[in-house]
């Protein structure tokens, strides 16, 4: 019996050994960045077991074979329906900046969307100016109506949205409503979707999180995008949740959600109508794919607002927002000023920002005071010390949950949307974003940055070197992390 024991122990280290050495081969075999693999390795033999399973759950970018064969199939049909706007008089590329230039050139080569110009920007910056113009715009739709988000938290002026479309419906609007399932699971047990789907509105829940489900696709994905679509005349994008702050997340001890929004009419209004297919496509094996831009002709109108979109996400081309924002920091020449709630950057974009600051260009950083995520919180600081040696101004805004996704360039050119500067929005979430290269607008945009630095404090970086021990330890355990935030 003895010897029968200490077969079953051999026999069990061999096994554990075995599992370990496929997974860490596995780990080292996929091309990605040394950080993501070396963090999948600490975790796998400080939590041997456990960390193995974690990695098999949320290691690789698994979309599920059904999605990913369906994504597949959409190339051919989508890109055709992206190459006819290569024929359009607002397809312009030599009337755009320089900057315009390079990024409409790794657009088009990464995703196939060109820039176009003929578009009216509205920058909305206050969160129930946003849901008026909204509700609105909702209210006088003649067609359709899409929306697609990553929260929708019922409550306040939230509800009053819901009940404007649920009016529309009854009007004999076609409106169809796509929320990601973990974002929107408390508007899901709510009475709303029974509500909406009574009244007509097809409401589609994205990613669904189950048990069953995380063998066959990554877990964590998220359907991270907002955007609206009128008639596929007015959009909406930028970087607010269907929610009303007032009744949301109020017992995280941030202070409401600051938030911009861009109201968009023009030619790349369909575009965005677009990525809406492209998502409701890949969930429900409905295509929709829009009506091509009504353009005007040379001589009806003048270019205005040049709009590049930008999807990106998991099945799409790897890592374009990744190089957009890459090239725009290589590319300024006075000034950077970013927007984020969450800082934890990659490699490539923190040495990016320090040697910005090295060449004399003014780079302010402005992120929340307090953050709803912990992890991120000291995952953030651990890249604040050689950012501050550089000359890079940090400012921690006073004013509640700073959730503005915004970079300006140069005063000159900005990029707007939905992404945070972490490596969830950079490679795992489904996003969006705009690089506007008209001064106008991105003078709007500079204004709201300029107030949200009236009411923040700048980190002193002789005060931060002055920090506890203990702090350090924490920055730097979560910084050994930071590749998988």
């Amino acid at each position: 019996m003895y010897e029968f024991y200490q077969l079953l122990t051999i026999a069990g280290v061999f096994l554990y050994w075995l599992i370990i050495a496929g997974i860490s081969i596995r780990v080292v075999a996929k091309r990605r960045s040394i950080g993501v693999s070396l963090a999948w390795l600490m975790i796998i033999y400080i939590v041997p077991l456990g960390g193995a399973f974690a990695y098999l759950l949320f290691g690789e970018l698994n979309l599920g074979k059904k999605r990913a064969v369906r994504a597949e199939l959409m190339f051919k049909p989508y890109g055709e329906w992206f190459k006819k706007l290569y024929e359009y008089r607002q397809y312009r590329p030599h009337v755009a900046s320089l900057y315009g230039q390079s990024i409409s050139a790794i657009c088009e080569k990464q995703v196939g969307i060109p820039a176009l110009a003929d578009n009216h920007l509205t920058l909305c910056s206050e969160t129930y100016e946003i849901l008026d113009n909204l509700i609105e715009d909702i209210d006088k739709a003649s067609e359709t109506i899409l929306l697609e988000f990553y929260i929708w938290h019922p409550g306040g002026r939230a509800d009053d949205v819901a009940n404007a479309l649920i009016n529309s419906a009854a009007r004999g609007v076609k409106v169809r409503l796509l929320l990601d399932a973990a974002g929107s699971r408390h508007f899901f047990k709510s009475h709303w979707p029974k509500l909406m789907k009574k009244s007509g509105i097809q409401v589609i829940s994205a990613l669904e999180v189950s048990p069953f489900r995380m063998f066959f696709r990554r877990l964590d994905l998220r359907l991270h995008r907002k955007i609206v679509v009128i008639d596929n005349q007015i959009g909406y994008t930028g970087s607010m949740n269907l929610v009303d702050p007032k009744y949301f997340n109020q017992d995280a001890g941030v202070g409401e959600w600051i938030d911009v929004m861009v109201r968009i009419t023009g030619t790349s209004v369909p575009v965005l109508n677009s990525i809406h297919a492209w998502d409701w496509e890949v969930e429900t094996n409905e295509r929709f794919l829009p009506e091509q831009p009504k353009c005007l002709s040379h001589e009806d109108s003048e270019i205005t607002d040049l709009v590049q979109v930008i999807p990106s996400g998991p099945g799409m081309r790897e890592e374009v927002i990744h190089r957009v924002l890459l090239q725009s920091i290589y590319q300024a020449s006075k000034s950077i000023v970013i927007t984020t709630p969450y800082f934890v950057p990659s490699d490539n974009l923190h040495m990016a920002l320090i040697i910005a600051a090295q060449r004399n260009v003014k780079v302010d950083i402005i992120v929340p005071d307090k953050n709803d995520s912990l992890m991120v919180e000291w995952a953030s600081r651990a890249f604040f010390s050689e950012l501050l040696e550089a000359g890079v101004n940090i400012h921690r805004f006073k004013g509640g949950l700073l959730h503005t996704k915004s970079v300006v360039i140069d005063s000159n050119h900005c990029l707007i949307g939905t992404v945070n500067w972490d490596m969830r929005s950079l490679w795992l979430n489904f996003e969006v974003t705009l690089a506007v290269d008209n001064l106008g607008f991105t003078k709007k945009l500079e204004q709201v940055q300029q107030e949200y630095l009236k009411n923040a404090d700048k980190v002193c970086f002789e005060q931060w070197q002055k920090r506890s021990i203990a702090s350090r330890g924490a920055e730097r355990i979560f910084y050994l992390f930071s590749p998988l935030l």
